[in-house]
């Protein structure tokens, strides 16, 4: 009998029912009882999502990251919150944000707030996870608190639990030594932590636990690997069985080390690893259980169910019980429940899953695997249907589209001048002082502005009224910015409900859920626009609100545009093409809108290019080809202005080192990334690479309430003057500022702006 299993559940709630619980707890408007009992809810509910698995997966929910969450249950704190007593809860949120509920005792405590744990991408993914931070100091104390608790509630469900837990060297792996020790060295002191765990997991009756160790698809070096060895032999005498799981890549050269691991099972990615699965069965050990990811937990496209059959019914024949099948990996990144999708058009919304689908995917396949494919002939019927629908349609391919892609020529990526003869253009042109301001684009999103966006959509409000209403908030934007003193102003993007659904809505290509909401940290959730077929733009996107904006000032006014390696790595992207072409198409469309808002007079134009590194695969060896395509794509966007035209574009949380040659072949004049949770360490990339262009280094975490004074800006500007020449630097945040509220962007902006006119007062 084949086990089915799922690896975790999107936590946020159908109707993205924790996001709005946290806020208002954050807020003071809630109680931390509330909270608690709506997570509670939300287990219940999505252990019932989950019925009729064989194992269930505990421990997968959390407020905020299931890393912080290791590291809480590890008791690996940062110094900076190791005074504070009271509420776990609460010292969790100081990590995870910097602080916790608005108007709590806390703030007493911690004067305002605290250092926000940093916080960087799950892998490849568009998740965020909060770093653990290591020293050689660091150590270790159980607190299973929370595990323990969700544990007691599966049970009384009737949940046949399998616990998650984020594995030893994978933990230690994605953490960062705040000093110059060797992570590594810790080992000796993680290790009896973990056996405890395993150990008070076994004293309550769990037979099985999951084990997270993503890392083992990425290149390891020998240290690496021998810690794999490690570990697992010092705590396989526990008396829980033990299943390694891997995701978003390929064993490769790890198999071996995977393979004879001594533990109970195995699970990998075939979505991305199908090939080495034979090779792998060669290693196994004969009494091992291998678990298949044979359904997409990163995409949303309906699985062929057949072909699935086709390949692992012969293995169910070779490995009996010793076969298990799940998703890929946690549905954590994508939507809960296409049933709640009523407007999306019918066609479309017939070649989708989201994750309740997906586990019913699973289920048919479990089926068919015990009973044979006559018990659900039905069911594989209609999936073929759909999948057969999907090739046939004439929606998804535009030949014109295909046609534009093969002309595509170098000469449509390069300025017509090098960067030191623009820069001279641009700086006549701008007349911008020493250590210039900006802004990275948004501004806050009101509650006016998502009611007017809303009663607009819903019909209640006409073109005129909405304009209005727009129009007054990028007033509102401007003035606020002259006020504040900013060099370069920006639009505010009152308009925009997110930055890469706002140009999806005007793309032909894509179409649109309204619940499909994913999980993109803590409190923050995104909804994906789905690609499905060639992308081609009827109309300019952007140059109303833009030209309006520029209309109010004689500052520059910078364009604000969304690049394609974004618009692509955040997007849902059809699976029946190469995700190079797609990104090709979008690069066409965003650069029509480039060129029309040149044509429009605008001085300054940004193009963000936030997801650039995501994109990476997680094997260097394969990184050049995607940095190929990404970067032409993004020059193609970018490369058909005049000289005097300056060209941003904006990174964020992403470590940079070993992509800055890449980053400077996108020869952008200016490019802003984000460095003050890092402390500007990320600059340390420009320390042994001369970056011709210039850089704004973010020096204000808009992903915390707390503010940032003026000599804490200028500390760290004069940290960033020590790698990049002074006249090269931008002073800016880190981010958009459309999650924020105007009560504090307002006085952290004036506090920039103060920091900047002291820059240039002492150079």
């Amino acid at each position: 009998m084949t086990t089915i299993h799922n690896l975790g559940f999107p936590r946020i709630g159908a109707k993205r029912e924790l996001k709005f619980a946290l806020e208002s707890y954050w807020a003071g408007e809630s109680t931390r009882d509330e909270l608690k009992s709506l997570g509670a809810q939300l287990r219940q509910r999505h252990w019932e999502d989950q019925a009729g698995l064989d194992l269930v997966p505990v421990g997968d929910f959390s407020f905020y990251d299931q890393v912080l969450d290791m590291s809480f249950t590890l008791g690996n704190l940062p110094e900076r919150v190791r005074g504070f007593h009271g509420d776990v809860l609460d010292n969790y949120f100081r990590v995870a944000r910097g602080r916790s509920a608005k108007g709590g005792e806390e703030h007493a405590l911690c004067g305002g707030g605290v250092a926000a744990g940093e916080m960087t991408k799950w892998f490849d993914t568009n998740y965020h996870y909060i770093v653990p931070e290591f020293t050689a100091a660091s150590t270790f104390k159980l607190d299973a608190s929370r595990l323990l608790e969700q544990l007691t509630e599966a049970r009384a469900q009737g949940v046949k639990p399998k616990p998650v837990i984020v594995g030893p060297v994978t933990y230690l792996a994605i953490g960062k030594a705040k000093d110059d020790s060797n992570k590594l060295a810790l080992l000796e002191r993680l290790l009896p932590v973990y056996a405890e765990l395993l150990e008070l997991l076994a004293a309550q009756g769990v037979e099985w636990v999951q084990v997270d160790e993503p890392i083992l698809v990425t290149e390891l070096d020998a240290d690496w690997q021998h810690a794999f060895n490690t570990v697992y032999h010092q705590i396989k005498g526990t008396k829980v069985k033990l299943l390694v799981a891997t995701y978003f890549g390929q064993l490769q050269e790890n198999a071996y080390l995977a393979a004879n691991l001594p533990v109970a099972g195995l699970h990998i990615d075939t979505v991305h690893d199908r090939e080495g699965v034979q090779p792998l069965l060669n290693l196994l050990p004969a009494h091992k259980v291998l678990s298949l990811g044979v359904i997409n937990g990163r995409n949303i496209w309906k699985t062929d169910l057949t072909a699935v059959l086709d390949w692992i019914e012969p293995l169910a024949e070779r490995l009996g019980e010793r076969l298990w099948i799940a998703p890929s990996c946690s549905l954590l990144h994508v939507p809960v429940d296409l049933a709640s999708e009523q407007k999306l058009e019918t066609e479309v919304k017939s070649w989708l899953a989201f994750a309740l689908q997906k586990l019913e995917e699973l289920r048919v396949l479990g089926k068919a695997l015990r009973e044979g494919r006559a018990a659900v002939q039905d069911a594989l019927a209609s999936n073929q249907t759909a999948l057969a629908a999907r090739r046939a349609s004439p929606r998804v391919n535009n030949p014109a589209v295909q046609v534009a892609v093969a002309h595509i020529s170098a000469s449509l990526g390069r300025r017509a001048s090098a960067y030191a003869e623009r820069a001279a253009k641009q700086a006549a042109r701008l007349k911008l002082p020493a250590y210039p301001t900006t802004t990275i684009g948004s501004f806050p999103q009101t509650a006016e502005i998502r009611r007017a966006r809303r009663e607009f959509k819903a019909g209640r409000l006409d073109d005129l009224g909405y304009q209005a209403v727009m129009h007054a908030e990028i007033e509102r934007c401007v003035r606020e910015q002259e006020k504040l003193g900013l060099d370069v102003l920006v639009h505010g993007e009152a308009e925009r409900n997110d930055m890469v659904e706002y140009f999806g809505e005007q793309l032909d290509g894509y179409v649109f859920s309204q619940f499909g909401w994913v999980q993109s940290y803590g409190s923050r959730c995104v909804k994906p626009p789905i690609l499905f077929g060639d992308i081609n733009r009827p109309k300019p996107m952007t140059m109303e609100w833009i030209a309006y904006a520029q209309s109010l000032t004689s500052r520059p006014m910078k364009g604000m545009l969304t690049g394609p390696v974004t618009i692509l790595n955040w997007s849902f992207v059809r699976d029946d093409q190469p995700r190079a072409i797609s990104c090709k198409q979008l690069a066409l469309a965003i650069r029509e809108e480039v060129l029309d808002l040149e044509r429009a007079g605008v001085r300054v134009i940004q193009i963000d290019e936030a997801a650039l590194r995501e994109g990476l695969p997680l094997r260097k060896s394969q990184w050049k080809e995607y940095l190929d395509w990404a970067v032409e794509s993004f020059r193609i966007t970018a490369n058909g202005v005049r000289d005097e035209t300056q060209i941003h574009t904006h990174m964020c949380y992403s470590e940079f080192n070993d992509i800055i040659a890449s980053i400077a072949s996108m020869d952008a004049d200016v490019i802003t990334i984000e460095t003050s949770r890092s402390d500007m360490e990320l600059l340390d990339a420009f320390e042994n690479f001369q970056y011709p262009n210039e850089i704004g280094p973010g020096v204000y975490d808009i992903h915390s309430p707390n503010i940032p004074t003026r000599e804490h800006i200028v500390q760290l500007m004069k940290k960033a003057a020590e790698r990049v020449p002074a006249e090269r630097l931008w002073v800016n945040p880190d981010c958009g500022l459309k999650t924020r509220q105007w009560a504090e962007v307002i006085p952290a902006l004036t506090n920039m702006v103060s920091a900047a006119r002291t820059l240039r007062a002492s150079a």
